[in-house]
């Protein structure tokens, strides 16, 4: 059996889990609305995107994905400094209403500084925090993480705007609906600030690393790491896009570019 069109082999657990939910007539549960991030840097005449491997305690532990998490009730809720398209806009990019809009975007700028230490925010709408891996970038981080301050609060302590507009929405996936934990999740891509630099910081994975896509499935092709299909499909459309992915990700109004339900279907072989 493969995983929706896109043709990946379904590991073997994995369509058993598929066949013992249906017999059984479970229930899907509701997916929680996530939102990650491709971070992308030059290197030479390619470039190369950041990934995390998740603890083996998390959901999809072992996994190498991208940096991200799930959307907040803060998120949707926060008053902050914001550049780019308003939340009214990414309503539209998005299909969801101004407030969920808010709460993604919100939530995928957070999630990198959480766990990559990477801030998409600047003092004007025009510019870019440089660094902030020192000690006191480090407090507020831990702070954010440990939801001792709000996203919002760390900005505006720091006079900072959110530039919403280095996001570029990318695609959106589902989780199963025979798994017990399921994501509805939003893909972006930006690119790495300048001045800027990716941390192991986030307690949530054992393992980060920057690499070129290309090698990236190559690598999961032979077994060396292990993805699930979002992760596997994404990386083989910024491939097929080439070096138009990293200039498009100054292009905040390119809408999403699929909605994933991810099924289970005979291959036919």
């Amino acid at each position: 059996m493969t995983i929706d069109s896109d043709g990946f082999a379904a590991p073997a657990a994995l369509v058993e889990h598929a066949r013992r939910f249906l017999a059984e007539g479970g229930t899907p549960a509701v997916p929680r609305v996530a939102a990650t991030v491709l971070l992308l840097r030059p290197a030479g005449d390619d470039f190369e995107v950041y990934v995390i491997r998740r603890v083996a305690a998390m959901a999809f532990g072992g996994m190498y994905a991208f940096p991200g998490g799930g959307v907040d009730r803060s998120d949707s809720q926060a008053h902050l400094d914001w550049a780019g398209p308003e939340p009214a806009e990414w309503a539209g990019r998005l299909g969801v209403d101004a407030a969920a809009a808010q709460a993604v975007v919100c939530a995928a700028a957070r999630e990198v500084f959480e766990e990559a230490g990477v801030l998409l925010a600047g003092p004007d709408a025009s510019t870019v925090v440089g660094d902030v891996s020192g000690d006191d970038w480090e407090a507020a981080r831990q702070d954010l993480e440990a939801r001792r301050v709000g996203f919002a609060d760390l900005l505006a302590g720091r006079r900072l705007t959110l530039r919403s507009d280095l996001l570029l929405p990318w695609s959106r996936w589902i989780t199963p609906e025979f798994e017990p934990r399921r994501f509805d999740t939003y893909f972006f891509v930006a690119l790495l600030p300048e001045g800027q630099r990716t941390r192991d910081v986030s307690g949530e994975a054992d393992h980060t690393m920057w690499i070129r896509p290309a090698d990236a499935l190559a690598r999961a092709e032979a077994g060396e790491l292990t993805m699930l299909p979002p992760t596997l499909v994404t990386l083989a459309q910024v491939v097929a896009a080439g070096a138009d992915t990293p200039r498009g990700a100054g292009q905040c109004d390119r809408r999403p570019s699929r909605t994933g339900n991810q099924r289970l279907s005979r291959s036919g072989r």
